[in-house]
């Protein structure tokens, strides 16, 4: 048994909290467990304790028993409805090759049985505690629809003499045993689907999880005051597991490595990635008294860090929380069919009831042939088959019509929620932007083209590691510039690189950087920089045998459909606002660009979500895009998240809707899939309910006074299989649904 602490939920029904896996009692859905994992506070702890296996046990083995069940019951069903079939069609070749009717009866009861009683008891346990707790829901009609088949088809088979002889064909009671195995098969696939989605559901704390380093370098003998001391010279490096860290604890981290903890730099500098965190593909320069955050990636240098936060504290775990709370807290929209169910299958049974009295009381004899018989059609006319494929089959041919579009839907409340979008926010880096730095601006001095400035500069760059660097490296081999050995190659973090070219000194980096070395820029190529800063573009300068030589713009570009996006989302009344972890200015420059009128820049990712939340505490809609680390609690807490196939896994686990090709448009296609899988559901469930509302009275005897018919359960479960066949017919439509 699982430990107290882990307590099991209904997504559909967050006050119903069990200390055991199983069923919600309300609507029959399955708990999912609250916590996957725990984040304990301690002093030598990360607090990231796994949860027992037993707790991930129950998904997988519900998962292998309804695998079971659909496969032992897809395996008797088929033979079941090929001899319905037979019996359906008296004159076709296949009479000649399928048993005598007698026997084939006898078998569609054999093998139906074990379906329905077997393989679909789930549905009746369901459905008994829906009765038990007052809450009548989907299993509660599935139950009675083929619970009333199998048991009519099941009396016509064991007592054939009970039904007068105006209900036999050629000698016998029609039977309904195939209705009853198929609807429960369809079901179970249904539910297994289903089971299998919800397993990936805690995935997205697993990718979080395994972002945190599992060792750290810890110095002992030396300083761990709260001042920023110098390190003694006579110290000893050992690896310990990051759950042994101490806050106070001092670390080294070398270049390439994660850094362990959350804590301030006391010795040393670097470039450190921080793109998990703040989503931007520059590093960032770390020096002494500076942050810095665990999972993060040194770079360049090597440096020692005092640890100030482990455990539940650090903000890594804190992301990992606030995505958690974020994925438990959204309740899933109510299904239509489970609402209208609550009104219908009250009405069904009295009406069954109503009937059973009538004829009982005041119909001609048998009275009880009569009286079961129009009970039993007015059951079978309201098997939920076709309500039971209404949205299913919606959402199953609206995904693969995304998909085949690179549109990819975890569930299908996100489509539900997707429809009533109102605002859509988006990070910037990777989802408006490329999200990789790119040469935008050449300008050369005199003397000077693009193709030796780049030469130059890529010739002195191809040493570096730094995602600027590359940029270069990559424009300069595009156009087919010279790239030549470098020697004397000198670099000074976050300043700039040196060395000799052709056996000139060359510069190449910041501004300040060129002028400490006693190169200043004409008025021209300064005033020019100016103006690129002032668009958001990192401006490097060029400088070749002692004079200068240009100056290179480089900026994250803005995806080419981009802009297109952006106005196709307005014309469907749609608010667009950026939320990013980069600077005002050139969140504000990009932004301008794209005519996006509002604004919120240098966010944390618990900022994010706080934006996410207070647009949806004013009544918006929202959905969030983002590929980053940083964007995945805010993605869980919007109404709907949208992820790229290039972000992270952690960005698209936390999203409903993932694009698998890092296109705006997306977002657009994705709103129109929605709108026409939704409107496409609605129209199932009128076809759904239709032949029930009409039908019903019918099967009742609303007839017989006036013209003397009484609808045979045939045509009772002609009406339902018509009923199905038009949700069918009308869900493909949506194959060609038109999403440009």
């Amino acid at each position: 048994m699982p430990p107290a602490e882990y307590l099991y939920i209904c997504p559909m029904h967050p006050e119903i909290r069990l200390g055991l896996p199983g069923d919600c009692p309300k609507c029959g859905m399955r708990l999912e467990d609250e916590l996957a994992l725990t984040a304990k506070t301690s002093p030598v702890g990360t607090g990231f304790k796994p949860v027992p296996t037993l707790v991930g046990e129950d998904e997988n083995r519900q998962i292998r028993d309804l695998s079971r069940r659909f496969w032992a019951g897809l395996v008797l069903s088929i033979p079941v409805f090929i001899l319905a079939l037979g019996e359906m069609a008296p004159m076709s070749g296949m009479k000649a090759i399928l048993p005598p009717e007698g026997s084939a009866r006898w078998l569609q009861f054999i093998l139906s049985t074990p379906v329905v009683l077997l393989c679909g008891s789930i549905f009746f346990v369901k459905a008994w505690n829906s009765v038990k707790n007052k809450s009548l829901n989907m299993f509660t009609l599935i139950a009675m629809g083929v619970g009333t088949a199998y048991v009519y088809s099941a009396l016509a088979t064991l007592f054939p003499g009970i039904f007068p002889d105006s209900l036999k064909k050629h000698g016998y009671v029609e039977l309904y045993f195939e209705a009853a195995a198929v609807i429960t098969v369809l079901v179970i696939l249904g539910q297994l689907l289903e089971a299998k989605a919800r397993k990936g559901t805690g995935q997205a704390i697993k990718a979080l999880l395994n972002l945190a380093a599992k060792k750290a370098h810890r110095l002992i003998n030396g300083s761990v005051g709260t001042g920023l001391k110098p390190v003694p010279t006579m110290t000893v490096e050992e690896d310990v597991n990051i759950d042994e860290v101490q806050v106070g604890d001092l670390l080294r981290v070398r270049p390439g490595e994660k850094v362990p903890l959350d804590g301030v730099v006391v010795e040393g500098r670097s470039l450190v990635d921080e793109a998990m965190i703040s989503g931007e593909p520059v590093p960032q320069e770390k020096k002494i008294g500076d942050w810095v955050i665990g999972a993060t990636v040194n770079q360049s240098g090597s440096f020692l860090m005092r640890c100030e936060k482990t455990g539940s504290v650090t903000l890594l775990a804190q992301i990992v929380s606030m995505t958690q709370e974020a994925q438990r807290s959204r309740a899933p929209i109510q299904n239509l069919a489970d609402r209208v169910s609550g009104y219908f299958v009250p009405a069904v049974l009295v009406s069954a009831l109503a009937a059973f009295i009538f004829w009982l009381r005041f119909g001609p004899a048998p009275s009880m042939s009569y009286a079961l018989v129009s009970a039993v059609s007015v059951l079978i006319i309201a098997c939920p088959c076709a309500l039971g494929l209404a949205t299913p089959m919606a959402v199953m041919v609206g995904v693969g019509r995304g998909a085949r579009t690179g549109i990819l839907v975890k569930n299908a409340e996100a489509l539900e929620r997707a429809e009533k979008i109102t605002h859509i926010l988006s990070d910037k880096t990777g989802t408006l932007t490329a999200g990789k730095p790119a040469v935008t601006t050449v300008v050369c001095a005199e003397g000077f083209n693009e193709k030796e400035l780049l030469g130059i500069a890529a010739s002195l760059e191809q040493a570096s590691e730094h995602p600027l660097a590359r940029a270069i490296i990559e424009r300069a081999k595009s156009i087919g510039a010279d790239i030549q050995p470098v020697a004397d190659f000198v670099s000074l973090t976050a300043e700039g690189v040196s060395g000799r070219l052709n056996q000139k000194q060359v510069f190449c980096g910041k501004m300040s950087f060129i002028k400490s070395s006693g190169i200043s820029l004409p008025e021209e190529l300064f005033h020019r920089a100016e103006v690129l800063q002032v668009n958001a573009e990192t401006v490097i300068c060029l400088a070749y045998d002692g004079r200068p030589a240009g100056i290179i713009g480089i900026k994250d570009p803005i995806k080419g459909t981009t802009a297109q996006a952006i106005r196709a989302m307005r014309k469907m009344s749609l608010k667009v606002v950026m939320v990013t972890g980069d600077n005002e200015k050139t969140a504000r420059a990009i932004a301008k660009e794209l005519n996006i009128d509002k604004v919120f820049s240098g966010l944390l990712p618990a900022g994010k979500r706080d934006i996410v939340k207070e647009f949806t505490v004013h009544g918006a809609r929202v959905l969030m895009a983002g590929d980053g680390i940083n964007d995945a609690p805010a993605l869980a807490e919007a109404d709907v998240g949208v992820a790229f196939g290039s972000g992270t896994d952690v960005a698209i686990e936390s999203a409903g809707i993932t694009l698998v090709k890092g296109d705006l448009n997306g977002i657009v296609k994705a709103l129109r899939l929605s709108r026409g899988v939704m409107r496409n559901i609605r129209q199932n469930l009128f076809f759904a309910f239709i032949y029930n509302v009409i039908g019903i009275p019918v099967a009742a005897g609303l007839l017989y006074p006036a013209f003397g018919l009484l609808l045979n359960p045939m045509i009772a479960g002609a009406a339902m299989s018509f009923s199905s066949v038009s949700v069918i017919g009308n869900s493909l439509r949506l194959r060609g649904l038109k999403l440009e």
